[in-house]
């Protein structure tokens, strides 16, 4: 399993290319696996190899939602790079399959974003998917 920073880095170099070709959609899915595998790990469990709905992704989104309910939060991005990743692989010479790819880069992006920010604030995503918590620390203080 890569590091969070080398797969941050390798999404950076995907979202960067002019333009990706259907062979970038494997790959796309499998940084987002790999994001949730740090997240299970940090959880003290063993990532599954099982599947759910025909994708390790999800299973491995549900496994990281056991005693964390908070977790769900990124489970409709979850769905979304799936959602994606079938429409390249489905219609790899889709006239739209730049874009889909461009958008299956954003939302894996998203998806390490939120997992490496719940690493460091665990109740990220107890409100929503914003990263409340992480502003709250940052902001300066109110002066009033």
């Amino acid at each position: 399993m890569r590091s969070l920073a080398v797969i941050g880095q390798r999404l950076e170099a995907l979202a960067s290319q002019p333009v990706l070709d259907a062979e970038a959609a494997p790959e796309l899915l499998s940084l987002g696996e790999e994001v949730l595998e740090h997240w299970v790990s940090a959880q003290g469990r063993e990532p599954t190899r099982d599947t759910r709905e025909g994708f390790r992704l999800l299973a491995l989104h549900r496994q990281g939602c056991t005693d964390e309910p908070s977790f769900n939060a990124c489970r409709e991005t979850c769905r979304e790079l799936v959602y994606h990743y079938n429409l390249v692989s489905l219609e790899p010479q889709h006239p739209g399959t730049g874009q889909r790819l461009r958008m299956m880069t954003l939302v894996a992006n998203h998806l390490f974003l939120f997992v490496a920010g719940k690493l460091q604030v665990r109740e990220l995503g107890d409100f929503c998917c914003a990263s409340r918590p992480l502003r709250q620390e940052a902001a300066p203080p109110d002066p009033a």
